[in-house]
């Protein structure tokens, strides 16, 4: 029989003695008396701040995400920046998406904060969260909320907490928020008003502020708008991008754009799709419908919050295949530093920025442009941050992540779809253009620069023994790595956890100069690299595979395809 967690009894029995509502104080009781499993599921940790901020569930909980947790949370965050920024006026933007209880959660936020003596901008409808991160610095805010969970299923949501460089939090900031929230143990301590006074509400008005800033970036060649009738299919899986992101497209010179209708009303229980992830191709099915059903040049989709974003085209036999993030990324890399290279634009000081999980493909495209490439942690504040530590000495042109999150210029701090949707349709209309296709465009990419081919597999390790579960295999990974895989050795692992580079040949070690993190890479001497971590803001363990090719012209693309795939499930099987 499952026994009641020492620490849920602990957490839950501080809201059992607070002021929160006697309803709720009866709900908790008979979870505990009928639900051990859930009941220490909900209570027994509180949530924290990790990669992607606040994200839980909803529901009743110290783990769970509700007006507690948000206004607890908030209280915390609020006293931080005060701690930082004496003896001024402090200003702060709130945004949410389509998710049940976002705009309630974006609500009681502002509240908190206006109760605490801030400044406070709230969108009054559901805005992304690049839009938000904009926000931040365009209205010279100490920090910003965005209330979302992402891409997750429709039983979350999140908190995502910037500061005021319209980045995600990083340390220290994230763990010295982490101990103010700590330190807010009742909900009496908790500053809340009722009305909304000192509160700005900002109206769709300052969409166009915004859109400006992207139509800034376009790398449109002379002749280009003979192009832009390509037909393009949009979905933005019920999500914040139906209307700014079809927007920003017309404002690029693209009219022929069409919408899944069924996803294009924002609805927090994504009724079309199981997860409204445009990674997972299930998401994707209506979209590829109406694509095929109009004959598109390509299809673009957004997630909930519109910071991520997919991107499908056609191969040359007319059939639908959906890119992945370090395909896309390959190609927003390319066309940028290509097109400014053509203009003239590029400078000894550019740089673009990269994941240390993403595809080499990236660094090597760069340098053949002469433009710089840093690696940073998985996480795109991490790319935020490495931007703000080159702010006004070197120019940041764009990067990404392997998780289909982009950045093209540095008027957002975070991953921006809307944006990354319009170079891409810039790019199709170019590649047309130039009597190509953008599926022609990749294979110039890869017969100039090597067949790269990754994939990611998530393990999903749920609840309290299933956080155990992770912990437990990446222990095995970093102490315990195997020798050889598929006939390849290890020849090198970088460990970031311990900050340590061995080369297993040479047994010589270096230091790893990034942030710690929970990151394990296994190098193979074929050139094929294996990363292993686990996730800052879901229940899993990643495992990213990518291995390279020599790619000929007489060379099969299909076949050189299946063999990469194979390969890569043949280091599945020996890792998992």
């Amino acid at each position: 029989m499952m026994e009641l967690d020492k620490n849920a009894i602990i957490n839950s029995d501080k809201w059992l003695n607070s002021s929160i509502d006697i309803t709720v104080k009866n709900k908790i009781k008979e979870l505990k008396a009928n639900n051990i499993e859930e009941f220490n599921d909900a209570f027994y940790q509180s949530l924290s701040f990790g990669t992607g901020g606040l994200r839980g569930v909803m529901g009743i909980g110290t783990n769970r995400m509700n007006i507690y947790t948000v206004s607890m949370s908030t209280q915390g965050f609020a006293n931080y920046v005060k701690q930082q920024n004496k003896a001024k006026e402090l200003k702060v933007v709130i945004s949410f998406d389509s998710r049940n209880n976002s705009k309630e959660f974006a609500k009681i936020t502002a509240q908190v904060f206006a109760a605490n003596g801030f400044k406070v901008f709230l969108f009054e409808n559901i805005h992304p969260t690049p839009m938000l991160s904009f926000a931040v610095r365009e209205l010279s805010c100490d920090c910003g909320v965005m209330i979302t969970a992402s891409h997750n299923p429709k039983e979350y949501n999140g908190y995502k907490a910037y500061w005021n460089d319209g980045g995600q939090l990083v340390f220290p900031h994230d763990e010295n928020v982490i101990k103010e929230v700590n330190k807010i143990t009742d909900i009496a301590q908790v500053k809340h008003q009722e009305s909304m006074n000192n509160i700005t509400i900002l109206t769709d008005d300052f969409d166009e502020i915004f859109l400006n800033k992207i139509k800034s970036l376009s790398l449109a060649s002379e002749g280009l708008d003979k192009y832009k009738d390509i037909k393009i299919a949009y979905t933005p899986l019920h999500g914040t991008g139906y209307k700014i992101v079809p927007k920003a497209l017309k404002m690029f010179g693209f009219n022929d754009v069409n919408l899944v209708k069924e996803q294009a009303i924002p609805d927090g229980n994504f009724p079309t799709c199981v997860s409204p992830n445009p990674e997972e191709r299930s998401a994707l099915d209506m979209g590829l419908t109406l694509a095929k059903k109009i004959d598109a040049d390509i299809l673009l989709a957004t997630d909930p919050d519109a910071d991520r974003e997919a991107l499908s085209i056609k191969d040359n036999n007319n059939n639908w295949i959906l890119l992945n993030g370090n395909q896309t990324a390959t190609l927003l890399t390319y066309y940028l530093l290509l097109r400014k290279k053509e203009l003239n634009q590029l400078k000894p000081n550019d740089y673009i920025i990269k994941t240390v999980v993403t595809s080499e493909l990236l660094k090597k495209i760069a340098d053949s442009f002469n433009v710089k490439c840093y690696d940073v942690l998985t996480g795109f504040k991490w790319i935020a941050d490495k931007i703000l530590e080159k702010e006004d000495k070197e120019t940041y042109l764009g990067g990404g992540e392997e998780s289909y999150g982009y950045l093209i210029g540095s008027y957002v701090r975070d991953k921006d779809s809307i944006s990354t949707c319009c170079i891409l349709a810039e790019m199709t209309a170019w590649a047309k253009q130039n009597g190509k296709t953008v599926y022609d465009i990749l294979l110039d990419i890869y017969h100039k620069y090597g067949y790269y081919q990754e994939s990611l597999l998530s393990i999903v390790r749920t609840g309290k023994s299933g956080a155990q579960q992770i912990k437990d295999m990446m222990s095995e990974f970093r102490n315990n790595p195997p020798k050889m895989i598929i006939g390849q050795k290890i020849v090198k692992i970088n460990d970031f956890l311990l900050h340590i580079s061995k080369d297993l040949l040479t047994n010589e070690q270096e230091v790893l100069s990034l942030p710690t993190s929970n990151v394990l890479q296994y190098f193979l001497e074929d050139g094929s690299k294996i990363s292993i971590r686990p996730s800052g803001t879901e229940p899993k363990i990643k495992f990213y595979f990518g291995v390279k090719t020599l790619f000929n012209a007489d060379d099969d693309f299909s076949n050189l395809h299946k063999q990469s795939e194979q390969k890569i499930e043949e280091i599945k099987k020996v890792l998992i």
